[in-house]
């Protein structure tokens, strides 16, 4: 991980299942209410499909699945964040998000020590922010990318 993700204290903080999930501001772009996606053909399960972002063909990600959650429907509340990785853009298709809140890495668990239920490990730690938990996402893990 880059020293600049590692010395990252900023989270958008977004809703899935009723859990509280964040991402390092650090990689996102903006957050734009779901518009039209169209589906692309062959592509995994989870790859909800691409937007037209200003003239860009960005890809969505459908969190819920990519988790393994049950579908749910769409609702106002519902949102993509877009992140920039690299030469990359892509988006995460969320419930909500609503926040950005500053996490301090020593408010944030490693889940070395948890029993992690997701198979390739999604989640870099959890962050206790006041009484809430905040579960942080590895989003090159999501993706399936190796990070420089």
């Amino acid at each position: 991980m880059n020293a600049n993700v590692e010395n990252n204290k900023q989270y958008v903080i977004f809703k899935l299942e009723d859990e509280f999930y964040g991402v390092p501001i650090t990689f996102v772009e903006t957050i734009e209410k779901v518009t039209e996606i169209t589906r692309v053909p062959n592509s995994p399960h989870y790859v909800k499909g691409v937007i037209n972002l200003r003239g860009e063909v960005v890809p969505v990600i459908d969190l819920r699945r990519r988790f393994q959650f049950q579908d749910k429907e769409l609702t106002e509340e519902s949102r993509i964040i877009v992140l920039a990785l690299e030469d990359i853009n892509v988006g995460f298709l969320v419930e909500g998000s609503s926040e950005v809140l500053t996490i301090e890495p020593d408010d944030i668990d490693k889940t070395t020590n948890f029993v992690n239920s997701f198979d390739d490990d999604y989640i870099s730690g959890i962050g206790k922010v006041k009484d809430r938990m905040i579960i942080i996402v590895n989003i090159y893990k999501i993706l399936g990318i190796e990070a420089n």
